[in-house]
């Protein structure tokens, strides 16, 4: 039995002004729709049924290199992030499962951490390690790398770190492992970069040998930062290398905002498909570098050719194609719950619009070198207004028509505010 967050009465009383007006726009898409022979509910099953997930750490305010800004409400425990979690999924019903980070979301009773997300609906996706920070009380610091470093005591610590959150994963119900590390140079000369490499698939491996017979490892890489000369995984084709050598339950995880300005992103998702490796996604958007902006608030039209691609991929699947979706932001100056709402609503709605390509018409149009009918083709498909299908699969499945008004009105921050213990001002990381 679910405890949800907001009453049920506000939703439904909300719907119920919004649900006729809703009707008539769907009614008139699916008319649309329908001359060119796709069906509306067929479209707007499929969105119910994708989800993506929402990670621990996004609830709260994130900050810059100069400043964070508290919000009043600002969840300060696992405990009040998966409560926050659960609002997102109770008015948007496409996230519901919630990605922690240890040791940030440690507590002495998984189990019962477990039974409290599914008294909210919810349940818990890939499990991510941090060994990019040291943590009080840790016997080697991570300052010349983790999984990488030159000291065999550190990289057994990064290891045993892993296997810990493994075990965690366990008791949640979880099925995968994220491992981004930080580890780099910042001079030319600082570390070889051969070796580096050699010391990470050597910690990685022993990561890999710990996973379970169900689960998968995904590795995530990044260009820069920390480390601003070198990065040990910092690249598609250095993450590729390692997912071939630890593995076949190691695969390539994606962040929208991990890579040198103006990638192809898409055709990434093409290759890493063609390989087996593509592991899954941690969505975002980005503007200079890696900015962690809002899904689809930058580049949507991106945003669409990545799940164009995905949708390809569901069509022609390679062996193991099973992509874990997860929203990775940080919210600097927007409620964060508003902002992954937006996002989710977004994400969902590319997916939407990349279902409704022909695909035979642009197959077709590709075989024959018919370079303008393929790309209208793609951009009919993404200029279609798919706001309908997504209100009506979040109405059907007793989400909020009206996301922001119903959160607004239901005034969730505010009590929240009052109930909490209030987060303290950030300096930024200078």
């Amino acid at each position: 039995m679910t405890n949800l967050p907001i009453s049920g009465d506000l939703v439904a009383q909300h719907n119920a002004a919004r649900g006729e007006a809703l009707q008539d726009d769907y009614d008139s898409l699916g008319r649309k729709l329908e001359r060119s022979g796709i069906a509306i509910d067929a479209i707007k099953d499929r969105v119910k049924e994708w989800s993506v997930a929402v990670p621990s750490w996004g609830t709260g305010r994130g900050g810059t290199r100069f400043a964070k800004f508290a919000m009043g409400g600002e969840p300060t425990n696992i405990h009040e992030k998966l409560e926050d979690c659960a609002v997102i999924q109770q008015l948007g019903r496409s996230t519901p499962r919630v990605s922690p980070h240890f040791p940030w979301d440690k507590v002495d009773d998984y189990a019962g951490l477990a039974e409290e997300a599914a008294g909210l609906g919810l349940s818990f996706d890939a499990v991510n390690s941090n060994t990019f920070q040291d943590q009080p009380g840790q016997a080697h610091s991570y300052e010349t790398g983790s999984l990488s470093s030159t000291s065999q005591a550190t990289r057994q610590q990064a290891i045993e770190h892993n296997v810990e959150c493994i075990e965690i994963g366990r008791k949640l119900g979880s099925r995968a492992l994220t491992v981004w590390v930080g580890d780099g140079t910042n001079f030319p000369g600082q570390q070889d970069l051969g070796r580096s490499l050699d010391r990470y698939l050597e910690s990685a491996a022993q990561v890999y040998s710990a996973l379970p017979d169900d689960w998968t490892m995904l590795l995530e890489h990044k260009m820069f930062e920390p480390a601003f000369y070198s990065s040990v995984i910092s690249d598609w084709g250095s993450s590729l290398i390692a997912a071939q050598e630890l593995g076949e339950r190691c695969r390539c995880l994606i962040d929208l905002g991990h890579h040198a300005p103006n990638v192809n992103i898409e055709q990434i998702v093409a290759r890493l498909h063609h390989a087996g490796k593509l592991g899954g996604f941690h969505f975002n958007d980005s503007k200079y570098g890696d900015d962690d902006l809002d899904s689809g608030s930058i580049d949507p039209h991106q945003l669409f050719l990545v799940f164009n691609e995905l949708v390809e991929a569901e069509n022609n699947p390679r062996a193991g194609f099973d992509p874990a979706y997860m929203i990775d932001q940080s919210h600097n100056v927007t409620d964060p719950i508003e902002s992954m709402l937006s996002s989710a609503e977004a994400i969902a709605g590319c997916y939407a619009r990349a279902s409704l390509v022909d695909r035979a018409a642009l197959h077709e149009a590709q075989e024959s070198n018919d370079v303008m009918l393929a790309f209208r083709t793609l951009r009919k498909a993404y200029e279609t207004d798919v706001g309908p299908i997504l209100a009506k699969a979040r109405q059907e499945q007793g989400g909020a028509i009206d996301w922001l008004g119903a959160y607004r009105e239901s005034r969730y921050r505010d009590r929240k505010a009052q109930e909490r213990k209030p987060v303290e001002l950030g300096a930024g990381i200078v």
